[in-house]
């Protein structure tokens, strides 16, 4: 075949596949024009029908919204309706109520007037008759005052004066039997309680005295006491705190010291020294520390048997001491442990019978006097110090109360108060209690009495309770009621600045008036 044909023939078929290519894509391309068109036509239709159904819910919706809204509407109108129906009632039921009112008080106020017309013609009449009554009454007043030849003053001043006497009277009569009776029944009560406690308690107690004096074999031990230049009495002075006095008295030397414990150190040093026979400083000085142990375990042992004798547990340990040191303590010679010991027991014993705190009763009574174990080494009363040291031996402020009140520095404010002061002089004053010098005894009965009888307006006076209260009967013309008790506190003052004495002086004054009359 030749290159032409060839040529020919590929250029043929190349026209013939171009024919053919083109004659599909035209087939191919119209039909996805069809296509395409169709899908939009759909898409178009089905957006046209969404629409209208859109619209038509849309309407729906919007004549449902309108249907809602008219019927809230009609309920809101009728809810106005139905109020303004209840206002108007309301106000036409207040109207009617105001009318009915109106009508009462026009009532009210007419039946006032008349009442006011009434009221004005009675307080009128009254008025008249009034005038009359006094006019009346003051003609009877004359006719009285003519009578009795008396005025209306003078004779309502004689009214008043008799009804004034016989209120007194009947008043004194009433009180005066008052007193009578109360003074009848708490002396009895009183005796029988006191009597019954004395008897509960009646063990023996003798009045020990402070060993002083201390027995020699014989006079040549004075000497020996005494020392080479007087070494060793210096020695034990030095060592005891005491004087030691070796005079002419035969076989015996006398203890002197204010304080009664350091007095029985001694006491028992120089008996030591006495049985040992060897005196001298060195020796001095042991025998007077093992005395003082011995000492110190006595006041122990005293003061823990008086705490289980009145079974008063859990007082501190230095009162048990103080207690302790109060068995070598005497007050006109009556020892002031089994004072306080004593005064525990009566106070308790009468705190069971009045139903009192017999406890706290018993516990105030043995610490009462618990200061006299330091008097001679602080300054102040005993009852001040014994007070300080139960405060700050952390004692009860009731206990530290009694003591306080015991000698009257403060007032009693409790039961138990009193009982410890009743229990202190039922002690102290019993028989052989305390010994006193009868001479001395006298002459303090007398001065008080003196005292008292130097004042003016003083009529008689009287030294009563053993010299523990003087009772002054005053003239009341010449002393008044505000007066005694001015004249009470000098009387109290000059015998503080003239006179000594142990514990309180108590200064009664007492004015008395009286009057006399017989029933005939």
């Amino acid at each position: 075949m030749s290159p032409i044909i060839t040529v020919i023939i590929a250029f043929a078929a190349c026209l013939i596949g171009g024919l053919v290519g083109y004659t599909y894509r035209k087939n191919y391309t119209e039909k996805k024009i069809d296509r395409t068109e169709e899908y939009a036509k759909r898409l178009y239709d089905d957006a046209v029908r969404k629409a209208e159904d859109y619209k038509k819910e849309k309407v729906l919706e919007a004549k449902e919204e309108i249907l809602k809204a008219k019927a809230e509407n009609d309920r809101e109108r009728a809810e106005n309706e139905r109020e303004m129906r209840e206002r108007r009632n309301e106000i036409q039921k207040n109207e009617r109520r105001l009318i009915q009112r109106e009508e009462t008080l026009d009532k009210k106020a007419d039946n006032l007037e008349t009442r006011e017309e009434a009221l004005n013609n009675k307080a009128a009449e009254l008025t008249k008759k009034e005038a009359e009554l006094d006019e009346l009454k003051a003609k009877q007043l004359t006719e009285l005052e003519r009578i009795a030849s008396l005025t209306k003053d003078e004779a309502k001043q004689i009214v008043i004066d008799r009804v004034q006497k016989e209120a007194f009277h009947d008043a004194a009569a009433s009180v005066r039997e008052i007193e009578t009776q109360a003074k009848e029944e708490g002396e009895k009560k009183a005796r029988n309680i006191i009597a019954l406690a004395i008897q509960k308690c009646a063990a023996d107690h003798v009045a020990e005295t402070t060993v002083s004096v201390i027995s020699l074999p014989n006079d040549d031990m004075k000497g020996r006491i005494i020392g080479r230049e007087g070494r060793n009495i210096r020695a034990l002075e030095t060592a005891t705190g005491v004087d030691l006095i070796i005079d002419d008295t035969p076989e015996a030397v006398i203890v002197s010291a204010f304080d009664p414990v350091r007095r029985e150190v001694a006491r028992i040093a120089v008996e030591k020294l006495i049985m040992d026979g060897r005196i001298h400083p060195a020796r001095i000085e042991e025998m007077v520390e093992k005395a003082r142990k011995e000492v110190d375990n006595q006041i122990r042992e005293a003061g823990e048997n008086a705490v289980f004798e009145t079974n008063q547990h859990g007082i501190h340990h230095e009162l048990v001491k103080l207690l302790g040191r109060l068995r070598y303590r005497t007050s006109y010679g009556q020892n002031v442990l089994k004072h306080s010991i004593e005064v525990s027991h009566l106070a308790g014993l009468m705190a069971a019978e009045l139903g009192a705190d017999v406890q706290l009763a018993k516990r105030a009574g043995l610490l009462h006097d618990i200061g006299k174990a330091v008097d001679h080494e602080s300054e102040g009363t005993h009852v001040t110090l014994g007070a300080e040291l139960a405060r700050k031996y952390h004692e009860n402020n009731d206990v530290v109360h009694c003591i306080m009140a015991h000698h009257n520095d403060v007032e009693p404010q409790t039961v138990e108060a009193v009982l410890v002061q009743a229990a202190d002089a039922i002690s102290a004053a019993r028989p052989g209690a305390r010994r006193e010098s009868l001479e001395n005894y006298i002459k303090r009965l007398e001065k008080l009495e003196e005292i008292a009888n130097s004042f003016d307006g003083v009529e008689k006076c009287y030294a009563i309770q053993s010299g523990r209260e003087v009772r002054i009967m005053v003239k009341p013309d010449d002393v008044t009621d505000e007066g005694i008790k001015v004249l009470a506190k000098e009387i109290a003052k000059r015998i503080e600045e003239q006179m000594e004495y142990p514990g309180q002086i108590r200064v009664n004054v007492i004015r008395e008036t009286r009057s006399t009359e017989y029933a005939k």
